[in-house]
């Protein structure tokens, strides 16, 4: 593979990357003023959050997992309960294909909408977790209607089977159905195409490839490089190079002209939430998944709106918070870079007050423990309905 491919395909090019824009906005080059002054009080915030969420710091690491838990329901119990008669990597398996279609499905839902489990409504992240494991545990992504993921039927799955499942009406809109099926589908023609890593024409065969690849030990940035790779041509196609589709990855102008490597932004966020999602099951299964400390900070709009909320970053025309805002735009590239970068301050202030290495409390943990529970809360306050400081038109692929 081209080494520039390579690269770009990697947290380390996240983090780099991003920093090239943090780098321009202290040089008064973006459409943001940094207020370094706030960076002390937003991670005491976050710090505050952490010990009300988990005061025995026992965190675990921000993924899917935790949204299926929503309500004091324990939905992972029941499935595991189901499971039990099946050896170790056949759980995993199962629990992967059940994960993988979720993330998929998760895009920011819009303010309005809810599922109804039981004459409980959750919306947003949590109600589109709680939908989409109803969704799977009803076999809708199966052939036989069993509780697991098939390349064939994943393929076959419409805008009206997202609409059905997720109770969409007109009283309750769903923001890009249409894009989240288009990404099943995606999914389904991905997973065909490659029998040599799903060998069994199942997402969940990411376990199987990995153990093939490299044992029952890895590293979690193999596991990402394995992700963004073997399921990167589930994206729109938004920039390619030499046949390979880039993913979650975004020219911006100042660091150089279209079609030059150097102007390239990587974010990866939802391939590293998938990851983050991804270790628990393997663990599970045995694997032991060791340097996660390596990948970064999620660039969405929930620890990006921490910073925007907080005063830790400012936009120089407060008009640009009055339109929505393309995922490709100047200004959501640089928040999106703006938030990995600052996600590295605080967890680095939050570890040294907690007494915790970066292995010991990766920004997994972080993120998990209090910056994206400290977005949501300050969002909160400021706007009834949660929504992000920053409106965005999103097709349901990105945030």
């Amino acid at each position: 593979m081209n080494k520039d491919i390579d690269y770009i395909l990697s947290a380390k090019a996240v983090r780099e990357r991003t920093a090239k824009i943090f780098d321009l906005t202290l040089e008064g080059k973006t459409n943001f003023n940094y207020h370094e002054d706030k960076l002390e009080g937003v991670s005491k915030f976050v710090l505050e959050v952490i010990r009300e969420n988990y005061p025995d710091l026992k965190i675990p690491f921000h993924s899917r997992w935790g949204h299926f838990q929503v309500g004091s329901v324990d939905r992972n119990a029941k499935l595991d309960s189901e499971l039990s008669s099946l050896d170790k990597v056949e759980r995993a398996r199962v629990k992967l294909d059940l994960v993988i279609t979720s993330v998929l499905l998760d895009a920011g839902a819009g303010p309005t909408w809810k599922f109804d489990e039981e004459g409980v409504s959750y919306n947003r992240s949590e109600g589109l977790g709680v939908a989409s494991w109803h969704m799977f545990m009803n076999g809708a992504f199966s052939n036989d209607g069993s509780r697991r993921a098939d390349a064939k039927k994943l393929m076959e799955i419409s805008k009206t089977d997202i609409e059905k499942a997720f109770q969409v009406s007109e009283k309750n809109p769903l923001v890009g159905a249409q894009g989240r099926a288009g990404l099943l589908a995606s999914l389904g023609k991905c997973i065909e195409s490659k029998p040599e890593v799903f060998k069994d024409g199942r997402p969940g065969n990411i376990i199987d490839y990995m153990i093939g690849e490299h044992g029952q030990k890895f590293a979690a940035t193999d596991l990402l490089k394995a992700v963004l790779l073997h399921f990167g041509d589930i994206w729109p196609s938004r920039i390619t190079v030499d046949g390979v589709s880039l993913g979650d990855v975004w020219n911006h102008p100042s660091l150089g002209e279209k079609g030059d490597l150097n102007s390239l932004v990587a974010f990866h966020k939802l391939s590293q939430w998938l990851t983050y999602s991804l270790i628990e099951p393997m663990v599970e299964a045995g694997c032991e998944v060791h340097s996660v400390n390596e990948m970064t900070g999620l660039a969405e709009y929930r620890n990006g709106g921490l910073l925007i909320d907080m005063d830790l970053i400012s936009l120089k025309d407060p008009a640009l918070l009055e339109v929505a805002h393309k995922p490709d735009s100047e200004v959501i590239i640089e928040w999106r870079a703006l938030t990995v970068c600052l996600l590295d301050k605080i967890a680095d202030i939050v570890r040294k007050e907690l007494g915790f290495s970066e292995e010991e409390f990766p920004l997994a943990k972080v993120l998990e423990g209090g910056t994206w529970w400290a977005g949501r809360r300050v969002a909160k306050q400021k706007r009834e309905d949660l929504s992000p400081p920053l409106k965005l038109d999103s097709d349901g692929t990105v945030f």
